[in-house]
């Protein structure tokens, strides 16, 4: 039995020894962030700065807005700074002018050179910042909804025809 008490307790001599933990194992290199999937090309004859919130006639007259034009660049939803005149004005229509209690519908629009799923992301995003706009210019959110239509009423076949699918409608609501 002397033996066997021998080799057990140099073994718990030697594992008491080199009991401190072990090494933390290597980390694995970082891996690179995903990349998003990039936009479709530009084609020649893009112009990136070209497309528009397109308000009805209706509302244009009620309001005496004459140039209703803001322009959303190719693959984006920014409204540009110098479209909030047109915007302010579309808001102080709707909260003290003549159609002060009425609402509106927004509803985006993308050109048909994206996919299915992100173009109607896309023209969602559109109408939503043209109702941030209207609703920092005053107008409750309330008083507005927002949809998209992605590409589905999308008719261009060049630049020029892109240019008009790449909008937001401003409509009355019901």
């Amino acid at each position: 039995m002397r033996r066997l008490f021998f080799p057990l307790g140099t073994l718990a001599l030697l594992a008491a020894a080199c009991g401190s933990d072990p090494p933390p194992p290597a980390k694995a290199p970082a891996s690179p962030p995903p990349v998003a999937s990039a936009p479709p090309p530009e084609k020649p004859g893009d112009v990136p700065t070209r497309s528009n919130i397109a308000i009805s006639e209706d509302i244009k007259k009620a309001c005496g807005i004459t140039d209703a034009d803001a322009y959303f660049a190719y693959d984006s939803a920014n409204v540009r700074p110098q479209d909030q005149a047109i915007l302010q004005k579309l808001a102080a229509c709707f909260m003290t002018g003549p159609l002060k209690g009425r609402t509106m519908r927004l509803v985006g629009h993308a050109d048909p050179r994206g996919d299915e799923e992100y173009n109607m992301v896309l023209a969602g995003r559109r109408a939503d910042n043209v109702k941030s706009a209207i609703n920092n210019a005053g107008l409750d959110n309330a008083k507005m909804a927002t949809t998209s239509r992605g590409e589905l009423d999308a008719t261009g076949t060049d630049e020029a025809g892109w240019e008009r699918d790449r909008r937001v409608d401003i409509m009355l609501g019901s």
